[in-house]
């Protein structure tokens, strides 16, 4: 991510030391969104997607570790490797993992699995001509709360933070900031368009790449993620 900077990317938070036990960033003072920030970061956001990845669940440049998706007190997993496939990278590397550590955990069940192996064998309709995209460089984890706003030299500026960065598909981190609300989305998105045009009924397709984070949602808290997981699937297949 911080190389597609260089590319037109957004501004990413700068780490300054990493050791076993510790994470040392720079400060980043927050300040309120403006429309012109927002849709200058929309278009920050295309570049970066654009500066694109060799597969998808391809880990950053690199990195041979293990990647991981989740909150800082309990982080899970995340599958990297070569899917040259949008829809098997989705069915393999992101629903069938987290679905299935669902129901080790109890949070799901079984037919959890059942719904969403409904939802993967509809994949190439649901994604239609989005399903032929090339992999992105996209954040992996880009809900509102990674999404910070600084003031740089008296204009507003958008900062990444906590990424679960991967190739991936760029309606991702679209449908992320989607889930929970961001300022200024429609901004955001005429930002976005304004550098690379999204296959029409994208935001239609939100709610399929929300499984995921949801899905987590219910490994992480349960409650009620678990209901609404199953509505999105039973959405999905309407």
């Amino acid at each position: 991510m911080g190389k597609a900077t260089a590319q037109g990317g957004p501004r990413v938070v700068k780490v300054l030391g990493v050791g076993n036990d510790y994470l040392d960033i720079e400060n980043i003072s927050p300040a309120s969104p403006t429309k012109k920030a927002a849709h200058q970061f929309g278009a920050n956001l295309a570049h970066m997607h654009d500066a694109g990845a060799d597969f998808f669940g391809s880990a950053p440049d690199g990195y041979d570790g293990t990647c991981y998706f989740g909150p800082l007190q309990d982080p899970v997993p995340m599958a990297t490797g070569e899917w040259t496939s949008v829809v098997d990278y989705f069915a393999d590397a992101r629903l069938r993992p987290m679905v299935q550590l669902g129901i080790q955990r109890g949070a799901l069940d079984t037919t959890d699995m059942d719904r969403t192996e409904d939802v993967i064998a509809a994949l190439p309709e649901l994604l239609g001509s989005a399903g032929d995209d090339t992999p992105a460089r996209v954040h992996g984890d880009l809900w509102s709360g990674n999404l910070m706003w600084t003031d740089d030299q008296g204009a507003t500026q958008a900062v990444l933070i906590d990424p679960a960065a991967h190739g991936g598909h760029r309606e991702e981190d679209l449908a992320m900031l989607d889930l929970f609300g961001v300022s200024y989305q429609s901004e955001i998105l005429d930002g976005y368009e304004s550098v690379h045009p999204l296959v029409p009924g994208f935001a239609q397709r939100f709610t399929l790449w929300q499984l995921y984070p949801i899905a987590g949602h219910c490994v992480f808290f349960g409650g009620g993620y678990v209901s609404q997981y199953r509505a999105m699937c039973a959405s999905l297949l309407r």
